[in-house]
């Protein structure tokens, strides 16, 4: 059986998801990744009103829709970042509250734990009938004490580093035991900013919570291959921690020279990039490579289009990237293909 292909709603969130859901069947998805803004998911209504999460299943159900995932990226970033004015335009007003960085830091992280036990009301919800067995995820973002310290000037000691791998597991334990109880799990979307962005940050974050089994990884090959990241040898060095796969292009390389990884400080869409976002199949990425690796390491989960390409029209886009996710996944094989060549199995 081939994977569901999904959208994630998060670049989408200016739509109503009444208005959202049509769409995106139109567009040939199968399910929608929620995300937790703009009025897709409400993780205090979740909580408190009974009747939440009964009819957002009715309204994916009414446009031939599933759902898979929720994801928080947003919330999430507050929980270990410095925070700035930046976090304002983000974050809900009940989690900025006056903007006291700590006390957003602290608000943030209950309002994960909150989206824990939402996404169970939810998936308890389910309507019966979807063959497609999948663990409860929210997929998200933890941000990161350490990020502004990446490039190791003024002299940066391991030291330094390890303070903020033991701030992140001291904010994310409890939430992570949260997710436990409410038999969730959390998978990091592995990207600049968080507390791991590669593969290294990756298994050493997965060491500051002592391997705690509900915290795993939303893969996303795009954030990996600008970088410089074997984004293949991270699917078989996570494969069992790999809860969630977006799908996500990008292409490198393609800039005029004068800016690099770092970016510049330029707006994605600008030329003179070394790196920007592509629809799926326009970029860099060898998906084929990824779903190959993704068949060897028994991941079984939806695929979810994470559509950002600021050159391109989104719903074409949207589109598009639909037909080429359902055109290039496939099934892994349950047979030796050379076992037929052995008369004792004919």
């Amino acid at each position: 059986m081939s994977r569901p292909v999904t959208l994630f709603t998060g670049q989408w969130a200016d739509l109503p998801l009444e208005k959202l859901a049509p769409l995106a069947n139109e567009m040939g998805y199968e399910g929608l990744e929620l995300a937790c803004w703009g009025d897709h998911f409400d993780v205090e209504a979740a909580l408190s009103n009974p009747s939440y999460v009964k009819e957002k299943w009715e309204l994916l159900a009414d446009h031939g829709l599933t759902s898979y995932a929720i994801s928080s990226h947003l919330v999430g970033q507050a929980i270990c970042d410095n925070v700035d004015e930046r976090h304002q335009a983000i974050l809900p007003d009940s989690v900025w509250g006056d903007g006291d960085p700590e006390g957003v830091r602290q608000r943030a992280a209950e309002h994960m734990a909150n989206t824990g036990r939402a996404a169970r009301k939810f998936f308890d919800a389910k309507p019966t009938g979807d063959d497609f067995e999948f663990p409860a995820v929210v997929n998200g973002f933890t941000g990161s004490s350490i990020w502004h310290a990446l490039y190791a000037f003024p002299p940066t000691s391991q030291a330094y580093y390890e303070k903020g791998f033991q701030d992140f597991a001291k904010r994310f334990l409890p939430i992570l035991d949260v997710f436990d109880q409410e038999n969730v799990n959390f998978a990091l979307e592995v990207h600049p900013t968080e507390i791991a962005f590669d593969i290294v940050s990756a298994r050493r974050a997965l060491e500051a919570v002592g391997g705690h089994k509900r915290f795993g990884f939303n893969y996303d090959p795009s954030h990996l291959g600008y970088q410089g990241v074997d984004y293949i040898k991270f699917i078989r060095e996570f494969g069992e921690r790999i809860y969630h796969v977006h799908v996500k292009d990008a292409w490198w390389g393609h800039g005029d020279g004068s800016v690099g990884v770092f970016g510049g400080h330029t707006d994605f869409g600008d030329s003179r990039r070394y790196w920007d976002f592509r629809s799926p199949g326009r970029g860099d990425v060898d998906f084929e490579d990824v779903i190959v690796a993704l068949n060897d390491v028994k991941y079984s989960g939806p695929l979810s289009v994470e559509w950002e390409d600021g050159r391109m029209d989104r719903v074409h886009g949207g589109a598009e990237a639909a037909a080429f996710v359902r055109g290039l996944d496939f099934a892994p094989s349950n047979l030796i293909f050379d076992a037929a060549f052995d008369k004792s199995n004919r």
